[in-house]
């Protein structure tokens, strides 16, 4: 398992608000609120994320015709890419240029996003081309 940092393209981090993961603009002594993403890569694009040591995993959770973005209580080293059932847990990786955008594997099209305000929760959209909603971020290993 690897951390890394997360910010998108606007420059909000991730943080944990009342058991949500938001994405907001941290200072000073909030900054040590920050969430490093935790990473188990399982095919050469393809991986597990999770927060708190891999404690949380942040699943695509289908709900009726609704596609939300979760957060699970599942040990992130406990997940196998060969069980349909952890799938919801996969994300795909892309990059371009500086910047990354993440698939959910279970719901193609569905791509990780923030809201362009402040302190909203991250989500999943199937329309990253809106200007509504943030799908770029930088993702660079902790130090």
């Amino acid at each position: 398992m690897q951390a890394f940092r997360i910010w998108d393209v606007n420059q909000k981090t991730f943080y944990l608000r009342n058991n949500q993961l938001v994405a907001g603009y941290l200072q000073g002594p909030n900054t040590k609120l920050e969430e490093k993403i935790d990473v188990v890569p399982i095919e050469p694009h393809a991986m597990f994320l999770g927060i708190h040591g891999g404690k949380l995993c942040l699943a695509c959770v289908k709900s009726g015709d609704e596609i939300k973005l979760g957060l699970e209580p599942v040990n992130i080293t406990d997940l196998n890419s060969s069980k349909e059932e952890d799938k919801r847990f996969a994300f795909i990786r892309s990059d371009s240029g500086p910047t990354t955008s993440f698939e959910s594997a279970a719901c193609p099209g569905w791509f990780l996003c923030t809201a362009l305000e402040t302190d909203q929760p991250v989500g999943l959209t199937n329309t990253p081309q809106d200007a509504v909603q943030v799908t770029k971020f930088y993702f660079q290993q902790d130090q």
